[in-house]
């Protein structure tokens, strides 16, 4: 070798570049093309062995496919070792070699060798396919090919200087690596004990091979099936481990308490250190120095905690590897514009030869591909990322819905809550999608600028002056757009949480005829939600038309001041359309600028709103402390519901033996729920201390029923024991309804239990906490809802001295007198504070107030009492009688002899089908059809659709028009080297440019105006038409399906769809004008288009059938993570009492994790459908014209896609137009008299309804006459038809036969408001609603102040409202938690009296309320109703004494009626429970 060695090299151009045969030297192929491969795998091998010890997946057995790769590898190695050897034999025979042959076989075979080693490696790590290994081979094999071909040449035309040895090694080696290659691109079996292996159904991308994993390959099993058939739940795969909520949610949530604790420092509060000597005194050997130091150290917030590092921390580090990606993207993507400049270089050069042509072209095709392939995995990383965020989202907010303190919770709406999971959750889905372009569209427009700089010199300031000033126009429109976007979530909230309300209480709505009422506001709210939206839309129109015409302006500027500058400045075609080429570069950035910023404008909002949430006080977990000595004890304690509330509890002190039953007795409001809450750690501790031993079980006042079966709602989470769930089935009086039911115990029980009557509810709130078996059980008025008999056998068989629960520490807060006396403590509340405490014997014998009470109220009690006392059990054959008579509604069959077993062999008859009630959100199947698309035109209104295309017609026409203008401008002839109409081509351009921004500006207007109407229409009729639904409908629909309608739903169709449906326009007439562009200027390009756009057809149609119904899945799913949400939140209190927490966290990150299961192939299918269309080889022999038309063809694709995806959302919407509807509110022509009923004489004859059309009769052959003024009582077992009777009066459940008429007309003639507007009842239920306690009685606002107060006062809750600071404005909160459920019942009371219609029903209107204030409302009804028809469903039979006449159900039919004298007489039912309430 004559030359130094790099200048061998390197030097022969003529011999690789300007050749028609090119080639690399010799030196160059044993050298550089030989050390690549050895370079990177010895570069990457340490760090990706450093990967693998911490990612160990566990380990594969050996496979064929693995001895195969070892094999090779040693063959390789073997086969670089005979050369460097065959060189040193060369040597020793005199030959003279250069070094680098020794080295480079060197190198390669130690690069072989670790390869090997490697490749056994990666199968003790459980690596199934590795990218690492497939880029080496693919890296070694492309060098050996240029090799390979020189060898070949080299033989064919110097055969005689050929080396057979080195040439059979290389071509043994060069064979060996493209079997390495091949079997590369396989995988391997999953690791032994992994995910894959014990799933059924594993995701498959996991064990994909890298090659199959980087074009997404591994999903097209999915969607050939998707193709085939409709999807189904059961053909989804299982989440990928580092996707489920289980790893993702704790990560945030760890993070998130290391923000919180950063911002909170130790403070030495000595608030309490007076009470240490206090405490000394009362209780000796208490561990004083605990408690002092948790008195004495507080933490206190020093600012507000920062969400954003906290998601940062969590998701930062994967989602950087997507910031990777996109900057290799950016670059690529200028790298293009390189190449094509160099291919028209090439086309202009005739002396340059073919095969640069053909290199060029293969060049670009390969950037192309490695643009799509880098790009696809940008995305997939970003969405990843926002479904991993909307998980942990949903999972924080829960876990924190669990803990927050109710005051908390009063700020914080259930809508409210709701939205964070749904509507915020997802502001930030999107925003990951695009958050890289802050960085990324400044060097982009850097770039651009760079190039344009290249071709047209300084006159590109011009164009950046331009787009400078833009920036502040686009900021103020930012600025205004987050004050709008926080009103409009507001506004959501409200809407979402008045919804939720209007659900939890539509049977109050349709029971005092309030639809419409709510229906307003409802609307109103909406009204402002809409106003808002219309602003942001007028923002977002001209933020869309400024960006449009940016990339123009820039253009026009530019141009203008380059011609303009220098008269000898020629516009030629390449510097015009290279220039444009550039600007069009400019577009993407500049259009996404604004759609990143108003997408960070409102995750910035939501993060606020999760901020605010997830810095709410939590229940402090020391507010009860455990172990304690004695089993329950509060000392010195002063308690409230928040912070800075005055103490509800004041001066409490009390000491609860283990084993003791002790009473809570005291009147409406006097705070004997809140002494259980306060026991629960439910309340604000201000003062004192509180201990409990053991584990509790809370049975609240009013029953939390979650939708489950019956036997799950008992279970509650725990083992099933057959005989102990026997007995406390048994115990609890359930039996009886477990026949009835059409399941048995099988049978599901709806939301908030609608199935089951008050006191069925009640019984199974009881026979759960007894199931669970705890040491201290807290009993809040469990027996009000029951009859007097039922509430007897239960405290005798599970509460009393004598029950299940004997030896167990009981608190039960009751009204009900004859239990009293078998108590071993009881507690008189007044006013938040324990007046006295004491034995029945020791209070009888103080003479205080409880005695002066008890003497009032007991009078024919009290021989029942002394009964109990003396401890007389009650008569065998009179419990089997009232348990049988507990049988329901309409079975029409005599019940048997019940023995235990029974429940199980009952249980077996009864059908699956008749046990459900609820049905689950259906996921429709098929293609969209074109009846929704056409709906939404509808909505939006035909000739504002037509102008809207007309509009987009003009803007693409204009823009064709302004670029072939240009084209004429170029082609001007150049005269002394200027172009002579230059002012008139710039006019003309910039003219065309303007009419184009205008356009645009028109048409955003126009369908963003049109969106709204289309919202307002759509959700105007959903509102309508739910709220026109039977009750049966809420029955069977669970609150969640309704709430995701109202809530994601409608958001999808307010802000996604009419975007959507912008940018599929605009792509849609992009591929119209640029073929038609191209067929002008080329029309044998014919040929191409139609196949081209076949291709295109066909793999939008393949695509979307899996995609839509991956939507609908992904839709349905969600339902039930809300309705799960709902129901926790109504029963939080109780869950946190069982300590049952972290099993409905389970199963909630279970329902959030079935919902990713259908949103991840989703996603993944878009990136796998772009890959595919992307690198369609077609593109690549069509470069010269089609690069613009690929493009819109792949957007075109991607938002026809979008737009049947997101339509889906109206589909939806649609569903309850076709839903059964109650009858007319209002008939037309209704001859109804002014003042109807005057009389309010009710004649029923004949009368039955039942349930649902595929059950028996509930009630059925009842006649009876009841005479206007006549003061009735409906009394039966539970569940023997009393409220059903009710429901068939005000037509809540229409006759299944009979009728009833009202002073003689028919009410199945009236109108139903007509019909329930002119009857009054006060419902089982007390619901109040959020607002004024003044809307609450008068949502019309129909009667004066003063009928308000006086309609109070006959309730007697004057005192209660006026001492309210807000007086009749006092707030309501959800449902009227702020109100004792007596309070609420006295409401409800109020309302009756404001409306003094001449028919009102009581359907066990006082069961809530003592006894003190039940006489209050029996006497203001007496007084007030005095000339009315009243109907009263009573359990306790004494406020009923004193009616005209009684009537008597059983078994859904009429046993007696007549008047209370008489029916004792006769020794019937009524005689018998009268017996049992002590009252003969």
């Amino acid at each position: 070798m004559k030359y130094p060695f790099v200048l061998a090299c390197f030097q022969d151009w003529n011999r690789t570049w300007q050749t028609l045969n090119p080639d690399l030297t010799p030196c160059f192929q044993n050298t550089v093309l030989v050390w690549i491969p050895c370079f990177y795998l010895c570069l990457f091998a340490p760090l990706y062995i450093l990967y693998l010890k911490r990612n160990d997946r566990g380990y594969i057995c050996m496979t064929h496919l693995n001895r195969a790769k070892t094999a090779i590898g040693f063959t390789l190695w073997l086969i670089c070792w005979a050369d460097v050897f065959y060189s040193f034999w060369e040597r020793s025979h005199g030959a003279t070699i250069a070094p680098v042959y020794l080295v480079s076989p060197t190198m390669l075979g130690v690069t072989m060798l670790l390869a090997t080693f490697l490749i056994q490696y990666e199968r003790k790590k459980g690596v199934q396919s590795s990218g690492v290994m497939l880029n080496f081979w693919l890296i070694t094999i492309v060098c050996a090919t240029v090799t390979f071909r020189s060898k070949i040449l080299h033989a064919l035309n110097e055969p005689a200087s050929v080396n057979v040895f080195k040439y059979t090694t290389f071509y043994i080696y060069y064979t060996m690596l493209l079997i390495s290659l091949i079997l590369a691109c396989f995988s391997d079996r999953p690791p032994l004990f992994s995910q894959a292996v014990r799933d059924s159904n594993p995701c498959p991308e996991s064990g994909a091979s890298f090659l199959s994993r980087i074009t997404f390959w591994w999903i097209t099993g999915l969607m050939v099936t998707g193709y085939k058939r409709p999807l189904e739940e059961k053909d989804l795969w299982s989440l990928n481990t580092e996707d489920k909520s289980q790893r993702v949610v704790p990560q945030l949530v760890c993070r998130w308490d290391q923000e919180c604790n950063k911002v909170k420092r130790p403070v030495d509060k000595t608030l309490y250190s007076p009470k240490r000597s206090a405490r000394e005194e009362k209780k000796d050997g208490q561990p004083i120095e605990e408690s002092e130091i948790l008195l004495t150290k507080t933490l206190q917030k020093t600012g507000d905690p920062s969400l954003f590092c906290a998601l940062c921390r969590t998701f930062g580090p994967y989602f950087l590897v997507s910031s990777l990606y996109k900057i290799i993207h950016d670059i690529l993507m200028f790298v293009g514009p390189e190449i094509l400049r160099l291919l028209i270089q090439f086309v202009n050069d005739s002396s340059a030869p073919d095969w640069h042509g053909y290199f060029y072209t293969t060049l670009l095709f390969v950037c192309t591909c490695v643009q799509t392939l880098i790009l696809q995995k940008y995305f997939h990383v970003c969405f990843v990322t926002g479904m991993r965020l909307r998980t942990a989202i949903v999972g924080a907010v829960y876990r924190k819905a669990l803990v927050i303190t109710n005051a908390a919770r009063r700020t914080s709406t259930v809508g409210e809550i709701v939205n964070l999971m749904s509507v915020d959750a997802q502001r930030f889905m999107d925003l990951i999608t695009y958050i890289n372009m802050i960085w990324s569209a400044p060097l982009q427009v850097i770039l651009a600028l760079y190039f344009l700089w290249q071709n047209l010199g300084p006159s590109v300031l011009a164009g950046i002056a331009v787009m400078v000033l833009m920036v502040p126009l686009n900021a103020v429109i930012a600025m205004k757009t987050k004050t709008y976007q926080v009103a409009q979530m507001k506004s959501k909230d409200n809407r979402i949480k008045l919804m939720n309300e209007v659900l939890n209480g539509i049977k109050v709505l349709k029971l005092y005829a309030w639809e419409l009422a709510f229906k307003d506001k409802v609307s109103a709210i909406r009204e402002s939600e809409l106003r808002v939206l219309k602003k942001t839309a007028y923002l977002g129109a001209v933020s869309t038309f400024t960006w449009v015409c940016a990339p123009f302006l820039v253009a026009l500027s530019t141009f203008a001041v380059y011609v303009l500058v220098d008269e000898h400045n020629i516009l030629d075609a390449q510097k015009a359309f290279v220039s444009l080429a550039l600007f069009n570069i400019l577009r993407f950035p500049l259009n996404m600028l604004p759609m990143v910023i108003s997408s960070m404008v409102q995750a910035s909002v939501s993060m606020k709103r999760l901020r605010v949430f997830l810095s709410h006080e939590e229940l402090d977990e020391d507010n009860v402390e455990r172990p304690a000595i004695s089993s329950c004890e509060i000392v010195d304690g002063a308690f409230s519901w928040s912070k800075d509330d005055s103490p509800t509890l004041k001066r409490i002190n009390v000491c609860i033996p283990e084993g003791a039953l002790v009473a809570v007795v005291g009147h409406v409001g006097s705070g004997k729920s809140s002494l259980l809450s306060a026991l629960l750690g439910e309340m604000q501790k201000q003062e004192g201390y509180v201990s409990i031993k053991g584990s509790v079980a809370y049975v609240p006042q009013q029953a939390w029923i979650q939708n489950a079966t019956l036997k799950d709602n008992i279970l509650f989470g725990r083992d099933a024991k057959d005989s102990w769930y026997q007995k406390v089935v048994e115990a609890c009086a359930l039996l009886p309804d477990l026949e009835i039911l059409p399941g048995g115990d099988s049978t599901e029980i709806g939301e908030k239990g609608v199935n089951l009557s008050g006191g069925q509810k009640q019984r199974v709130s009881v026979a759960r906490a007894v199931y669970c078996s705890c040491a201290v059980y807290l009993l809040d008025d469990p027996l009000s809802a029951v009859d007097a008999h039922v509430g007897k056998h239960i405290f005798e068989k599970v509460i009393g001295p004598q029950g299940l629960l004997q030896g167990r520490t009981r608190v039960l807060v009751t009204h009900g007198l004859s239990f009293l006396p078998q108590v071993d403590l009881i507690l008189v509340m007044v006013d938040g504070e324990i007046t006295e405490m004491g034995s029945y014997t020791e209070l009888l014998g103080r003479q205080g107030a409880f005695a002066e009470f008890l003497h009032t109220y007991t009078n024919t009690e009290q021989e029942e009492v002394e009964e109990s006392v003396a401890g007389e059990a009650v008569q065998p054959a009179v419990l089997v009688n009232s348990l049988n008579s507990l049988n329901t509604a309409g079975t029409g069959k005599t019940p048997q002899k019940t023995e235990p077993n029974d429940v199980a062999a009952s249980k077996k008859t009864k059908s699956a089908d008749a046990a459900r009630l609820t049905e689950a959100d259906k996921a429709n199947t098929g293609r969209v059809k074109l009846s929704v698309f056409w709906e939404y035109m509808k909505a939006i209104g035909l000739p504002l659709s037509i102008f809207s295309i007309f509009l987009f017609f003009c803007h693409h026409l204009s823009s064709l028009g302004s670029n072939y203008w240009l084209s004429l401008w170029t082609d001007d002839p150049v005269i002394n080297n200027t172009q002579p109409n230059r002012e008139m081509r710039l006019g003309v351009y910039g003219a065309l440019g303007i009419s184009q921004g205008i356009a645009v500006f028109c048409y955003s207007v126009a369908v963003s105006v049109g969106g709204i109407l289309a919202s307002r229409y759509l959700h105007q009729t959903m509102l309508y038409n739910v709220l026109r639904s039977p009750m049966s409908f809420f029955e069977r629909t669970p609150s969640g399906n309704l709430v995701n309608r109202f809530a994601k739903e409608t958001d999808t169709i307010d802000s996604v769809i009419p975007s959507i449906i912008k940018m599929f326009m605009g792509s849609m007439f992009n591929v119209l004008g640029s073929c038609a562009v191209i067929l002008i200027a080329t029309p044998l390009v014919a040929i191409i288009i139609p196949p081209l756009g076949l291709f295109y057809f066909f793999v939008q149609r393949f695509y979307v059938a899996s995609s839509r119904q991956l939507k609908r899945l992904e839709s349905v799913s969600r339902s039930p993570v809300y309705t799960h949400f709902n129901e926790t939140l109504l029963g939080t209190s109780v869950i946190r009492a069982f300590g049952e927490q972290q099993r409905f966290i389970t199963e909630s990150d279970g329902r959030v994790d079935h919902n990713q299961k259908a949103y991840f192939p989703s996603i993944v299918a878009n990136r796998e459908v772009r890959v595919c269309g992307k690198l369609c080889p077609l593109m690549s022999l069509l470069v010269p014209y089609f690069p613009q038309v690929t493009a819109s063809l792949n957007w075109l694709v991607r938002m026809s896609s979008e737009l049947e995806t997101n339509i889906v959302a109206v589909e939806k919407v649609k569903e309850y137009g076709d839903t059964e509807k109650e009858a007319e509110w209002r008939l037309e022509h209704s001859t109804l008299p002014a003042g109807w009923p005057t009389a309010g004489h009710i004649e029923i004859h004949n009368f039955g309804l039942r349930y649902r059309e595929d059950l028996e009769l509930a009630i059925s052959d009842i006649s009876v006459n009841i005479e206007g003024g006549e003061k009735v009582g409906i009394v039966g077992r539970t569940g023997a038809g009393k409220s059903s009777l009710t429901l068939g009066l005000f037509r809540i459940i229409e006759a299944a036969q009979g009728e009833i008429r009202i002073d003689g007309v028919n009410v199945a003639e009236l109108g139903l408001h007509e019909l329930r507007s002119r009857i009054t009842i006060i419902p089982q239920d007390p619901v109040l609603f959020s607002g004024s306690l003044r809307m609450n009685l008068d949502p019309f606002d129909g009667y004066t102040d003063e009928d308000v107060w006086r309609a109070l006062e006959l309730a007697h809750l004057k005192n209660f409202v006026s001492g309210l600071p807000d007086k009749l404005n006092h707030e309501c909160s959800e449902g009227g938690e702020n109100l004792s459920l007596g309070q609420r019942q006295l409401v409800c009371l109020a309302r009756a009296l404001l409306r003094k219609t001449k028919i009102l029903v009581l359907d066990e209107a006082t069961a809530a309320v003592d006894l003190e204030t039940d006489n209050l409302i029996q006497s203001t009804i007496r007084t007030q109703f005095e000339d009315c028809t009243v109907l009263t469903i009573a359990h306790r039979l004494n406020t009923i004494m004193d009616y005209t006449r009684v009537l008597v159900l059983d078994k859904g039919q009429m046993a007696e009626f007549d008047s209370p004298s008489n029916l004792i007489a006769k020794k019937g039912i009524f005689y018998k429970m009268a017996k049992d309430s002590g009252l003969v």
